[in-house]
């Protein structure tokens, strides 16, 4: 395998582009978004963990645009419920509750019912890159907190207000761009998919 001159990340979501790029802008020249190529629908999501659904991901936008795809797949554990949100981190609350605010409320009502507010929780990333029908391959991040007493900082993205990071004494919210990058799950999995590519030579 030839290191890529162009990746489809699969993402609609600018934020997510916007870190991913920092750490890879300079091994691949050509990094893209889903909303830079022609519309495809969206794939269902069946996997039970992160990694069946970024390879599912990746194997499907790969195959329905014919690029090099990469797909990521993350989510919040939270151990006092049993890992949830997790897999379902996106779909958490639905219908009711929609929008992130929501969402954290409805987590601290059920952290309060168990009287777990400060609950050991984890971020947690899988990315697949895949080409041709094949996933060329796999990485994973994590990064181990706290929930927060309550939503702070108006950074970063997703549930980042209410995940407590204790070397930094803040949630990830209130990280700056590139602090948040230097130790998020998302980062650590997309330095480990960069490491992967600079061991290969460059060219198609």
């Amino acid at each position: 395998m030839a290191r890529p001159d162009r990746l489809l990340i699969a993402t609609t979501n600018l934020n997510k582009l916007r870190e991913i790029r920092l750490i890879l802008g300079d091994v691949v020249p050509g990094i893209v978004g889903l909303a830079d190529v022609r519309r495809v629908e969206e794939p269902e999501e069946h996997g039970v963990t992160f990694e069946e659904n970024a390879r599912a991901k990746a194997l499907y936008y790969a195959d329905a645009t014919g690029e090099t795809a990469v797909a990521e797949d993350s989510g919040l554990e939270i151990d006092a419920l049993g890992g949830a949100p997790g897999v379902r981190s996106a779909r958490f609350g639905l219908p009711e509750a929609v929008t992130y605010p929501e969402k954290f409320a409805l987590i601290y009502r059920e952290l309060r019912a168990k009287g777990a507010i400060s609950s050991p929780a984890r971020f947690v990333c899988a990315v697949a890159l895949a080409r041709g029908g094949q996933i060329l391959c796999e990485t994973r991040g994590t990064v181990e907190g706290v929930i927060a007493p309550e939503p702070r900082g108006g950074g970063g993205f997703g549930y980042d207000p209410i995940l407590f990071y204790p070397p930094r004494g803040c949630t990830l919210a209130e990280l700056p761009p590139e602090d948040k990058a230097a130790v998020s799950h998302r980062g650590e999995a997309f330095r480990a998919l960069r490491q992967r590519l600079l061991d290969l030579a460059p060219g198609r």
